[in-house]
């Protein structure tokens, strides 16, 4: 009766969802009635002629010599940066064998690129002097070469791999060992007392030797039955990852290198004498920059490409940089939040209940932040830390309506994220619940002893199932951060400009995050009826939109600044250009991190054995 009931709602509200998805992709388009040149409405005004070219400044774009080296250059920098750095992060966090392998290549590469780039600057003017491409690049390249260094020493001298192997043992489960086993084996040693023998971590509870709680709950009913050598066999072929070509113990304490270096030798010897002579304490330290790094460096690489095409097209000079710096630090927010939720929907922080999934129990288990409050806190933050930025442009004249319109917009991001972090804080949901608490007696009650409750979880024990918490309560669904989006989308898009392209433009982001918005409020519709119940990512299909509209959205965001729009009309550029263009890089590159992530998985689980063919 239930299936009756809810397939005709759920058939609704996916008519719901398409239509809501297509209205906001129609609008960006712009209608071919009633307006001058199909611009739907808008007018071309003298700001949408290109100036003479004497008067617009000479760019790299537009200089005659040495193309090709230009073009060699962001060549190599975005193979570097956008296709091997990714899959050598990936590498990294996983612990493979081939990480250092892949960070050598990148560098080789980078390096090639920063020499082309060098050869073109000392043949070519100065056309952008003091730009912030050439200094954060030196700034990049250095951490990544530095992350290679320690991450030689840390292989060499066997770091990770005593990081793997004490985390392994804390999670690896015991082959099943007969009862009649085990009194042999306590038969030859006959301690004086157990639990000097005892795990740091064992309770004692059910260990002794006559406990049933030894018994594997995999173990046959025989006592005597232990598994046989060749089940134990084949299990080991059914995970082996079929490459014996790198031994572990090869040279003492080291892990293996990969096609990089040979397992012994003058070179390894060397790295080996120098990381000899570093401290445990320091280690601790260099561990912790390099996964600073891992962490890192993909958003400062992305910073390096962004400066990169601004000195490119020479954009921003002057009191330009304001425009420069507001929308593209905006536009690169919502962009890395488009990747954040596609990496959600693929599975990553799954560990901590980010995936649209049942955060899996462990022992000793931490408190955790929800995802919505983490976009919360961001907004948040980002409207008190802009709020006395939105002037600058216009730093010790009057306020403008613009001004206070942006003035404005960072008030809702202070408010919007105000109200999102206290929706998702657990102590405010229960101070929510004391008029019913005290009404039915329930604990927590102001006549019950205060309790700790644990995040979405107050269990109710053998009370009648009315008195128990909704299913709802086990998982957050928190519409606020995407109601803000969905505001500064409609603002944006009726936002006035100066020209019809920039009118356009910010038309077309604005759809685009109002188009994500509704998406993401479409997953909370599926959500509530149907709350996640496994560890395993849900993966909702309208986290994919959601995703592509915030990346896609956030490039355009950063395409409608006004240098930018200045330099699409110069070599007239029509607005839905930019549109097209982005939107078949956002598809492939949505593809691209799909497989960045599943290489990470593949390479975890060659690592750790559980690769199977």
């Amino acid at each position: 009766m239930k299936s009756v009931t809810t397939r005709p709602l759920l058939a609704a509200l996916a008519g719901a969802a398409v239509l809501g998805l297509l209205v906001p992709a129609a609008l960006a388009h712009g209608g071919d009635e009633g307006g001058h040149g199909g611009h739907g409405g808008m007018e071309m005004t003298d700001a949408d002629k290109p100036r003479p070219e004497e008067e617009y400044p000479l760019t790299y774009f537009a200089h005659p010599d040495h193309k090709t080296a230009i073009y060699a250059h962001i060549a190599l920098m975005v193979l570097a940066w956008v296709f091997m750095l990714p899959v050598g992060v990936m590498l990294s966090i996983a612990r493979s064998r081939y990480r250092l392998l892949a960070q050598f290549a990148f560098l080789v590469t980078n390096i090639g690129g920063m020499l082309v780039g060098i050869f073109y600057n000392a043949s070519t003017p100065d056309l952008y002097p003091n730009n912030a491409h050439h200094k954060l690049g030196w700034v990049v390249t250095s951490l990544v070469g530095a992350q290679f260094v320690i991450g030689l020493l840390a292989s060499v001298a066997g770091v990770f791999k005593k990081q793997s192997d004490g985390n392994s043992r804390e999670r690896q489960g015991f082959m099943p060992v007969s009862t009649q086993a085990m009194e042999e084996h306590n038969n030859h040693i006959k301690p004086a007392d157990n639990d000097a023998y005892r795990f740091s971590n064992d309770s004692g509870q059910g260990t002794e030797p006559s406990s049933d709680a030894l018994r594997s709950p995999s173990l046959p009913p025989s006592p005597g039955d232990v598994p046989r050598l060749h089940d134990v066999d084949l299990q080991a072929k059914e995970y082996d990852d079929g490459d014996d070509s790198y031994d572990v113990d090869s040279h003492s304490g080291s892990e293996p290198l990969g096609p990089m270096l040979p397992a012994s030798g003058k070179a390894v010897s060397t790295i080996q004498k120098i990381a000899g002579k570093i401290s445990q304490r320091f280690w601790k330290v260099l561990i912790l920059a390099y996964n600073v790094v891992d962490r890192a460096i993909l958003p400062l690489g992305f910073v390096a490409l962004c400066t990169g095409i601004v000195t490119f097209g020479r954009f921003f000079e002057g009191s330009g940089i304001f425009s420069g710096l507001a929308h593209w630090i905006k536009g690169g927010i919502f962009f890395w939040l488009g990747i954040f939720t596609l990496g959600r929907w693929a599975g990553c922080f799954g560990e901590v209940g980010w995936a649209w999934n049942v955060r899996p129990k462990q022992a000793g288990q931490k408190w955790r932040p929800s995802a919505e409050f983490v976009e919360s806190a961001l907004i948040f933050t980002y409207g008190a830390t802009n709020i006395f930025l939105e002037h600058l442009g216009n730093w010790g004249g009057e306020w403008s309506p613009q001004d206070l319109e942006h003035f404005s917009i960072t008030v809702l991001f202070i408010g919007g994220g105000l109200c999102g972090m206290l929706i998702e804080s657990v102590r405010i949901r229960d101070l929510l619940n004391t008029t019913v608490t005290d009404a039915a007696g329930l604990p927590g009650s102001s006549d019950e002893p205060r309790q700790h409750h644990h995040h979405f979880h107050h269990d109710v024990e053998g009370s009648d199932e009315y008195r128990g918490e909704p299913e709802t309560y086990s998982f957050s669904m928190n519409p606020i951060p995407a109601l803000v989006i969905l505001l500064l989308g409609i603002m944006m898009s009726s936002h006035t400009q100066d020209s019809m392209i920039s009118s356009m433009v910010h038309k077309q982001w604005g759809n685009l995050l109002t188009a994500a918005s509704f998406a993401r409020s479409f997953t909370y519709v599926i959500t509530y009826l149907k709350p996640p119940k496994s560890v395993y990512p849900s993966r909702p299909p309208t986290e994919l939109l959601t995703a592509f509209g915030l990346i896609s959205g956030g490039i355009i965001f950063m395409a409608s600044a006004s240098d930018t729009i200045s330099g699409m009309i110069h070599y007239q550029l029509d607005a839905m250009f930019m549109y097209t263009v982005t939107m078949g890089l956002v598809g492939l590159l949505m593809a691209w991190v799909i497989l960045c992530i599943a290489l990470k998985g593949w390479a975890v689980r060659k690592e750790t054995g559980r690769y199977r063919k």
